[in-house]
């Protein structure tokens, strides 16, 4: 894939922090690197709350504008370094993302996310 090892844990850390139910890490994994190959863009709410230092339900406008290498709102490609300490099932997601051509993910309440293409 290309990556290093801090890369592929990089990613991880953010598919660790984005995912609520296990068989939606290869899914999450996925849209993010397919944003990566686009050179999109991450748009990642986990890495704003990690520079924020807090977890909040909904971010603001004013959230996303925060100012570090670490918001991949701001920043194209992954941050510095990880954001969490990702486990397995989230490194083998890193490493072996499902084979879909998904961008964006949405979730909806209690319901598995709704993956979308870019058209």
């Amino acid at each position: 894939m290309g990556f290093s090892t801090l890369e592929a844990v990089t990613l991880a850390s953010i598919i660790e922090r984005e995912a609520k139910k296990p068989e939606e890490r290869p899914l999450i994994a996925a849209v993010f690197h397919n944003r990566l190959n686009k050179g999109m863009k991450l748009e990642s709410c986990a890495t704003v709350q990690y520079v924020l230092g807090k977890v909040k339900p909904v971010l603001t406008i004013e959230d996303l504008k925060v100012k570090s290498p670490y918001n991949t709102y701001l920043n194209k490609g992954l941050p510095p370094g990880p954001i969490c300490s990702p486990g397995e099932a989230s490194i083998k997601a890193a490493l072996y993302p499902a084979d879909v051509p998904y961008y964006y993910f949405v979730a909806k309440k209690r319901s598995f996310p709704c993956f979308q293409r870019n058209l």
